[in-house]
């Protein structure tokens, strides 16, 4: 990926992540396809039940709106249609618009606090229900109206979008952590408001599974179902980290901290010194020599230390000197 030195933005793209946009725009033309096409399928077998008094399918399409499962179908069709949008944006050149930040904004925060968690709670919670006990989530008497494909497309086919939108998407940190966790708290507490009213209202749970347990069973179900949302959408983001690796630094920051870093110092080339300068230090270094070794001199020499031996020298030098 290329950055443009001077505002951050990314001006073009690498091969690869053309490839990966490719990809993702094409997952999410066809997801789009699959839920309108499921959602057309379910409003047709409604129909169909009312036409021929099917009660039980009825009875289920009377309070479709209010089934996990179709929040969860909601919830995914509109992070696809934010996804695409945001797809054409980038095919365009327009992604570093406003509109379109906003945009990969909310498709974020809905993917991290709604289509995740809650596509993993209904899709292990209703086929664990049902392998132990189908009758409790989706009776058999349903085979003759729903087709088995159906019943894989909300149930089964959700999980797909979120795995391939986690190998094509890197989202490696909560973009809002706050916002996300409010929304996922929402959700948690209005869904479980609408059942449990459906209860004391209508006398009647809106799932067959709560009505075998006892109501500690009922209160211990409810917080695993609320806690599953919560450890769904913490464990997103290392896995997440896992598939792409740790966050790039953009190339503008890594120049602005290598110019920053100090740096060392250069070591002055020697100077490569004349004839002159060569003889001027050369007799330098002769009376350094000189006054060396008469220091050593004065070291060595027997009672050089005494202050007799000093006052005779003193005498001596001023003989020596003299003019006689």
């Amino acid at each position: 990926m290329e950055f443009d030195l001077e505002s951050g933005k990314v001006i073009a793209y690498t091969k690869w992540q053309k490839c990966v946009l490719f990809m993702r725009t094409v997952a999410h033309i066809v997801f789009i396809i699959h839920h309108v096409f499921t959602f057309a399928s379910g409003s047709l077998l409604c129909v169909h039940a009312v036409r021929n008094n099917i009660s039980n399918i009825v009875d289920s399409c009377n309070h479709g709106a209010i089934f996990a499962t179709n929040w969860n179908f909601s919830f995914q069709t509109v992070f696809l249609f934010l996804s695409l949008t945001y797809d054409i944006c980038e095919w365009l050149s327009l992604h570093e618009v406003p509109r379109a930040k906003k945009i990969a904004y909310w498709r974020d925060i809905v993917f991290t606090s709604l289509v995740l968690p809650y596509t993993l709670f209904v899709s292990l919670m209703f086929w664990s229900v049902y392998w132990i006990d189908r009758e409790l989530v989706f009776p058999k008497v349903y085979d003759s109206i729903v087709p088995w494909w159906f019943n894989h497309c909300v149930h089964t086919n959700i999980s797909i979008v979120v795995l391939i939108e986690t190998l094509l998407q890197a989202r490696r940190k909560p973009v809002n952590l706050k916002l996300e966790l409010i929304l996922t708290t929402f959700v948690n507490v209005g869904y479980a408001v609408v059942y449990y009213s459906i209860f004391f209202f209508a006398n009647r749970w809106l799932y067959n599974v709560f009505g075998i347990m006892t109501w500690w069973q009922v209160c211990m179900y409810q917080l695993l179902i609320w806690a599953s949302s919560y450890v769904f959408y913490y464990m997103q983001f290392p896995i997440n980290r896992l598939i792409h690796g740790s966050e790039p630094e953009p190339e503008k920051t890594v120049i602005e901290r290598v110019e920053k870093e100090p740096q060392l110092e250069k070591v002055p080339e020697p100077v490569e010194e004349t004839v002159f300068e060569k003889k001027g230090n050369g007799i330098a270094k002769n009376f350094e020599i000189a006054a060396m070794q008469n220091n050593l001199d004065t070291m060595d020499a027997p009672f050089s230390s005494d202050n007799w031996s000093l006052k005779y020298r003193s005498l001596r030098e001023k003989f020596e000197n003299s003019r006689l």
